[in-house]
């Protein structure tokens, strides 16, 4: 099967969006937790979070653009901090329902019946059932001029894990946490590890770890 530009473009549109949106492959699953400066909550999924850089810590993620209201992005500019939590194979249900488009007046947290946690003096909502969650510090916002999608970059200064999910060497097992994969916009996935591999260098094959 081949589409070439044309044939993208002539394909309805639901279909071009699943297509597209399945292209990338597997993606993070997180809920983003904002609250306003009038003190109501949100809760958003979103799919694309990704690593940055580690010194400094920082995430970034891309928003949708901002033609109809995103109050994910309009509260964490007006408060400067947002929460970056993995969805679990327990809560897929009520990760997914956020993308809901709910009234501004309306949580949903309280929505999908999941519960907000406030930690160390920081401003925006945890969730509580999550199982690796992140504070973060708006650092910059960018408007992309290809697409008016916006580049969200954040620090980390939280880290909130439940217990026995770091490894002596920091590494954190997402698997041991049930954190699940999205590809698409509606399929989720749980992972199986293959192993841990040593850090490549030209000199030396390629050798695992541990599984």
């Amino acid at each position: 099967m081949h589409f070439n530009t044309q044939d993208l473009d002539s394909l309805p549109r639901q279909t071009r969006v699943n297509l597209i949106n399945s292209l990338s492959g597997f993606k993070s699953a997180n809920l983003i937790g904002t609250r306003a400066t009038s003190g109501q909550e949100n809760l958003a999924i979103v799919s694309s979070c990704f690593h940055l850089g580690a010194d400094p810590a920082l995430m970034g993620m891309i928003i949708r653009p901002h033609s109809v209201d995103r109050h994910t992005l309009e509260y964490l500019q007006e408060t400067g901090c947002y929460t970056i939590n993995h969805v679990h194979q327990d809560i897929i249900a009520a990760a997914h329902q956020t993308s809901a488009r709910y009234p501004q007046d309306v949580s949903e947290f309280d929505a999908v019946g999941l519960n907000t946690e406030y930690c160390h003096d920081f401003a925006a909502p945890f969730v509580h059932e999550a199982r690796i969650r992140l504070g973060m510090k708006l650092m910059e916002t960018q408007e992309l001029a290809v697409n008016g999608t916006v580049l969200v970059i954040g620090a980390i200064e939280h880290v909130l894990l439940a217990e026995g999910l770091m490894e002596d060497d920091g590494y954190v097992d997402v698997e041991q946490a049930g954190t699940v994969a999205l590809s698409g916009l509606d399929s989720y996935h749980l992972t199986r590890r293959e192993g841990r591999w040593q850090y490549a260098k030209p000199d030396r094959p390629a050798t695992k770890i541990s599984d």
